[in-house]
């Protein structure tokens, strides 16, 4: 999915210093297989100018990076993607895109390093490629939720189905979205938000 396709913030972004209210910033990091919408999503949702380490892809990619589903892929995020939301006056989420080749992993565990929680985006047509990213957030101890992207030509499996596809314990949420959308994608990072909240309550009760 291009971010050319993505929807447009109404008005101008806002500057890149802090809303006066905000009283605490948490790193969320968006992670996934190539292609799959990640850079998508944070241009989508970010309320100031998304900054991005896309390349061109050239033929040494080819033979090395799946792009399955992204033959009208031309770039590709080689170090990280950044964006910024404010969920409230008080609580703003900085967002980073990972690489999703497997040549450019090395990259995650910085990325990793101080996230309170992960979005991982699913593409339904290679669900495989999703095991070693929850792998690595698992090794790491960072609290993710599952976000299928519905691509238009990707086959709709009910929500139960592919959790047990993904082997995931009935707590972590699974919900679908449309990456390119705004609202679609600040819906995931709410979900996220209620999970870490949910997580953060059971700790304190034990």
């Amino acid at each position: 999915m291009d971010f050319n396709a993505s929807d447009a913030i109404p008005g101008p972004r806002t500057e890149d210093h802090l809303p006066h209210t905000a009283q605490a910033a948490v790193k969320i990091v968006i992670v996934g297989g190539f292609g799959v919408g990640k850079t998508t999503m944070v241009g989508a949702v970010s309320e100031i100018r998304p900054l991005t380490t896309e390349e061109t892809m050239t033929q040494a990619g080819i033979g090395v990076d799946d792009n399955y589903g992204s033959d009208s892929k031309t770039a590709t995020t080689v170090a990280m993607d950044f964006g910024r939301i404010s969920i409230s006056d008080k609580l703003v989420l900085y967002l980073f895109g990972t690489p999703g080749q497997e040549r450019f992993w090395f990259l995650w565990n910085g990325l990793f390093e101080g996230a309170l929680g992960a979005v991982v985006l699913v593409d339904t047509r290679r669900l495989e490629v999703s095991f070693d990213v929850m792998g690595r957030l698992e090794e790491c101890g960072v609290p993710f939720v599952v976000a299928v992207n519905t691509f238009p030509d990707a086959p709709r499996y009910p929500v139960e189905e592919l959790r047990t596809a993904l082997d995931l314990i009935p707590e972590i949420p699974i919900v679908e979205c449309d990456v390119r959308r705004r609202a679609s994608s600040r819906d995931v990072l709410m979900t996220l938000m209620r999970f870490l909240h949910s997580i953060a309550l059971s700790r304190a009760l034990t």
